[in-house]
Parts: C-alpha cells; structure tokens; sequence
C-alpha cells in the first residue's frame, strides 16, 4: 500500500457513513425527548406579597405559611415554588414600594396579602384601596395571575372604620372579575388563642396549617388560571 492509498484510507475512516448522520439526528430527537419532560415540569413560580402573616413571624423556618403551603401544593400534585415576599411590618404601601424587586424573581402568578399593618396603625382606607389597586393592576399588566386575600380592621377601632377598611377588598375584587377573591387571609383562626401565639395576633404552626387548609382550593383555582408555557 502506497502513501497516497494509506492517506484515502484514513480520510474514509473519518467520514461518516451512510447511517452516521441517522444516528446523529436520532441522538438528537431523543435527547430532546428526554428534556422535554423535564421542562414540563418546572416548578411553577407563585409570588406571595404580604407581611408577618405570609412571612412567618414567630415559627421556626419550614413552619411558616410560605412552606407550609408549598408543601400542601406539592402533596396535591401540583409542582409548584413558593416565592416568599412577605415582610415584617409592611403596609400596602410597603408592598407597592417593593413590587418590581419582587417581581424580579419572575413569578407566574401571585397571592396579594396585605393590610393588616394598614388596619392596626388605623391608616385611611382609601390610601390602602388606592396602594392595592397599584398592586393589582401592575400585576395584570404584567399578565400575572392573582389571589387577593383580604382582611378586617381590628374591632377597637369602631364598627365605622372595620365596615369601610373591609368594603376595600371586596370593591376590588369587583372591579377585576379576573382577580381571585378570598375575603379573610385569617378565616377560621383569628382570635382562637388555641391557633395564635401569645400576641394574639400571629398563629402558630396549627394557625398557619388551618390558614393552608382554607385557602388551598382559592390557591388551585388560581394556578388553574396560569397559562400553559410556550
């Protein structure tokens, strides 16, 4: 065998034959097989915006609403990530403030829980319509999903005050028939001292785990509402 027949041999070795480039694309399609499911399955991102109810104030940290309803979801069958933006402390106007730094982490859909701390410093109700209108509306615009949770006014601030700071979130939720509504973010557990701890104010792990329990079908019609990837 000369040099130049040794060189076509070689050059024949290297280049693929007839099926090689089938092999190829088949590795190919099934790679890509096995990535689509993985894709599908990518936890679904869901904002909560609230304060020390939704942060967990109090609780040891897989014992808070945040996990506890993340847990819940998962045991349904429902994959889905728990964005905790909850804030100790914060107002509607808080929570305005912070939105686009929440947003950041690119949630598909959200539960607004805020006004507690509005209702406790007895701050006028129409700035706190008018801050979780902002709110509302700046998520809609964003095509994001929401749950909005209400809340009531301390009853030592007068029947007057407690009729109009409610009325705040049930006017919302009327206005934006998209917007899922659950009136009371602390139905079944306030002031039940057996749910709360000592303050009277924050519950406890049992508290949170009823809270979950409530508003978990709220929380599935929401992520019903998610549309489907691209």
């Amino acid at each position: 065998m000369g040099l130049r027949d040794a060189a076509l041999l070689r050059v024949g070795a290297s280049r693929p034959g007839p099926y090689m480039g089938r092999r190829v694309v088949l590795g190919t399609v099934l790679t890509g097989i096995g990535v689509l499911p993985s894709i599908a399955q990518s936890p679904l991102r869901l904002l909560a915006l609230g304060d020390s109810l939704t942060a967990g104030f109090g609780l040891p940290q897989d014992e808070g609403f945040v996990p506890q309803l993340q847990a819940a979801l998962q045991a349904a069958g429902r994959p889905v990530k728990v964005l905790n933006a909850g804030v100790s402390g914060d107002t509607t106007a808080g929570g305005l403030a912070r939105l686009d730094w929440a947003l950041a982490d690119h949630p598909q859909a959200a539960i607004v829980a805020l006004g507690g701390n509005d209702g406790l410093r007895a701050l006028p109700p129409a700035a706190s319509k008018a801050n979780l209108a902002a709110i509302l509306d700046r998520l809609a615009a964003a095509n994001i999903p929401v749950l909005l949770a209400g809340m009531l006014a301390p009853p030592n601030l007068g029947a007057a005050y407690g009729r109009e700071f409610a009325a705040i979130y049930a006017e919302l939720a009327a206005a934006r028939p998209a917007v899922v509504f659950y009136p009371f973010f602390l139905e079944g557990v306030a002031g039940d001292p057996a749910l709360n701890q000592p303050d009277g104010i924050h519950p406890n792990q049992r508290g949170v785990a009823e809270m979950v329990r409530r508003i978990l079908p709220a929380v599935a019609q929401l992520l019903d509402r998610v549309p489907p990837p691209a």
